[in-house]
């Protein structure tokens, strides 16, 4: 059984982690192989060599079945660790080493235990969709996926206008700083932060989140995810980016995009004694006491 082993710079690595980390694989006999960005930390830290075949670049390619990618970090490591599968069909599971953390529910305390969840096959599947966008970005992105949302902003002080069709049916123009196209999964990121819907990731939906619209009675609006979304923007006196989950992109003064719910799906791996429910409950801390 293979570990494609995937973690940035930003996040802290303490040396002592790490060798667990690694000692815990070699302990399972695990194959594994680690991102290029991973590789010199984990030497400097710990003196472990990682040979050039155990190291992939922007693309893991082609893996064995029975991979499973685990992600060493927070929320944001998971997402660009799931952009470097390039639509592989290879289960995700995130150990959190951040802060929030929806996506990485797995505890980095606990890794006999999650690695032996893994080498079992104790851990449950969940399937998550993912946004396909093409538009006019100044720059292409290297990947037109996203998994919790695109988003259109504003660059500067000046507001943009976000023409909104679904299914070419108007939805409306949301005029303000712009404009998120969240999934189930992105529910509990950017879009919850825009006063958008919090959605069980096993909803067949998209949700449309306005970022401090002008007019105050613009509300998110959730819409079967069949529907193909088409966005006009007008751009004024600002500029105007986009993004792709963490990648951001310029767009052109007058940019159109295309946004479906893509192809491709992502394989979210999480311990069976962990659901979604469990990790809403416990980092929203509903039903916490806080006069305590």
């Amino acid at each position: 059984m293979k570990i494609i082993l995937f973690s940035r710079p930003l996040v802290s690595h303490a040396a002592e982690e790490l060798r667990r980390l690694f000692g815990t694989m070699h302990a399972f006999g695990f194959d594994y192989a680690l991102n290029e960005e991973f590789a010199p930390i984990v030497r400097q830290l710990t003196g472990i060599e990682i040979p050039e075949t155990r190291i992939y670049g922007r693309c893991v390619g082609p893996q064995p079945e029975g991979t499973v990618m685990i992600c060493y970090g927070g929320d944001g490591t998971l997402l660009e660790g799931v952009h470097r599968l390039c639509g592989a069909p290879v289960p995700v599971m995130g150990i959190n080493a951040g802060h929030l953390g929806f996506l990485t529910s797995a505890p980095r305390n606990g890794l006999d235990q999650i690695f032996g969840q893994i080498a079992r096959g104790e851990f449950t599947t969940e399937p998550r969709s993912m946004l396909s966008v093409r538009g006019d970005f100044l720059e292409q992105p290297d990947l037109h996926l996203a998994l919790n949302e695109f988003t259109v902003q504003r660059h500067g002080a000046g507001m943009i206008s976000v023409e909104t069709y679904v299914d070419r049916q108007m939805v409306a123009t949301y005029h303000g700083d712009g404009l998120i196209v969240s999934t189930p999964t992105g529910s509990t990121a950017y879009s919850l932060s825009a006063g958008g819907p919090v959605i069980a990731p096993t909803c067949r939906c998209l949700v449309l989140s306005p970022l401090a619209p002008h007019n105050l009675t613009m509300r998110p609006v959730v819409i079967p995810d069949e529907s193909i979304i088409t966005l006009h923007v007008h751009v004024r006196h600002s500029e105007a980016f986009a993004t792709l989950d963490n990648r951001t992109c310029p767009i052109a003064p007058e940019a159109e995009f295309t946004v479906r719910r893509a192809e491709e799906r992502i394989f979210l791996a999480v311990p069976h004694n962990i659901s979604f429910y469990d990790t809403l409950r416990n980092k929203m801390m509903w039903g916490v006491d806080i006069r305590s």
